[in-house]
């Protein structure tokens, strides 16, 4: 007695009346039992010369012909999985079934793009209430990037879920990095939006493995984030006679002395200054990013940034401040003015307040956590870098707590 799997035939031949530069290109079919058939293309390509008709693989062994071979190989492998796989959950498989089911092709199932489509539009209606419109554009571009990877790569609308292995991760770092060039970072960001995907199949139950399973992202060079504190002073002391330069390395220093994001510094207003039980000021905010709630005390100088400012802000508000990209754009100028080579940017501001307001000074990185709104202490551990300078002085103190407490035996 045939068992289900026995029905399936996968064969392979060369589609001779298209030739290209001498090259015919291959095509796959799947028969299941006697007469159910479906063709398909496999976007390889064979000398007809040296095609065997009878084995469906090219002779000898030249690169080509081990190259191609491999890959009808592969196909005949994975065909074959989909085939058992269907017939493992619907009791049966037509040919069509299964040869769309390899292409990425199905209309009753969740695919890629499909569930991305999805999640982007639940993300949008979020915009604005818990969400950043900065990261919706994120994940639009991650979505753009990857339906022209498929349409080029696989030349279909939408994969399946079941389609997604490590190979197809693989392919499309490569197609971010070579075809469409990006940097290290820039491809870490699309990969990570892929990855959320694939993590909501896996929740929804749509797939039960992970391809990104030994996939392991190029990381982009570690460079210093935080500004040292010489510069600093640097950025403290240096006069600047525009007074749009003034207002930009304000805000700046302000960040550094808070740990203040720009979106939570742009939003800053005066009900969200408390005085606590210590009679100390503190700003106390729900973080926009992850609504984490912080609790900052306010030091010497960013009440003096707070008084100098004051009735500026339009409405509530604390600071007049401007768009982002327009003030890391005047952070440049600044860096130049200040005889800083240092590539300066807003975001680094809350980077140096973790390392030299507060690390430096002492303050538990997980308080450092606390204050900047942060959900893991990972997250900390990225922004607050213990310096030299810091290493230098904790050897102090520990060899003066230590002096004479430890007598070696003559």
């Amino acid at each position: 007695m045939k068992t289900q799997q026995e029905n399936l035939k996968v064969s392979f031949y060369l589609k001779k009346n298209v030739s290209r530069k001498g090259l015919n290109p291959v095509m796959g079919r799947i028969t299941v039992g006697k007469s159910d058939m479906a063709q398909f293309s496999c976007k390889l390509e064979a000398d007809p010369s040296l095609w065997d008709a009878h084995a469906g693989r090219i002779s000898g062994k030249s690169h080509h012909a081990q190259k191609v071979n491999r890959e009808i190989d592969k196909i005949n492998v994975t065909v074959n999985a989909r085939y058992k796989d269907i017939v493992s959950k619907r009791g049966k498989a037509t040919a069509n079934d299964v040869k769309n089911d390899y292409q990425g092709i199905a209309a009753s199932q969740e695919t890629l793009l499909k569930v991305f489509h999805e999640h982007n539009e639940a993300f949008e209606k979020r915009v604005g209430v818990n969400r950043a419109k900065r990261t919706l554009w994120n994940y639009q571009i991650a979505y753009s990037h990857l339906e022209n990877f498929i349409k080029t790569k696989y030349r279909v609308s939408d994969v399946s879920f079941r389609q997604l292995d490590y190979y197809f991760i693989e392919n499309f770092d490569y197609y971010l990095r070579i075809d469409c060039k990006m940097m290290p970072n820039t491809v870490l960001h699309k990969m990570i939006c892929l990855n959320k995907m694939v993590r909501l199949a896996i929740r929804k139950g749509i797939i039960s493995h992970n391809p990104f399973a030994g996939y392991v992202a190029e990381r982009p060079k570690t460079c210093q984030r935080y500004v040292p504190v010489e510069e600093l002073e640097k950025l403290k002391k240096t006069p600047l006679k525009s007074n749009a330069l003034n207002v930009t390395r304000d805000m700046f220093l302000f960040s550094c002395f808070t740990g203040l994001s720009y979106i939570d510094l742009f939003n800053l207003t005066y009900r969200q200054i408390l005085k606590g039980d210590d009679n100390m000021q503190w700003l106390s905010i729900s973080r926009r990013k992850n609504d984490n709630d912080c609790q900052i005390p306010l030091l010497k100088e960013a009440l003096q940034l707070i008084e100098k400012y004051k009735g500026t802000g339009s409405g509530d508000r604390v600071f007049p401040m401007k768009s982002c990209s327009l003030m890391n754009t005047q952070l440049k100028k600044i860096a130049s003015l200040c005889g800083i080579e240092r590539h300066l940017t807003f975001h680094m501001s809350r980077h140096t307040f973790a390392t030299e307001t507060c690390l430096s000074q002492g303050v538990p990185i997980g308080t450092v956590g606390k204050m900047m709104g942060h959900k893991k202490l990972d997250t900390t551990e990225g922004y607050a870098k213990v310096t030299d300078r810091k290493v230098n002085e904790d050897a102090e103190i520990l060899s003066k707590n230590i002096c004479g407490k430890y007598v070696l035996a003559s």
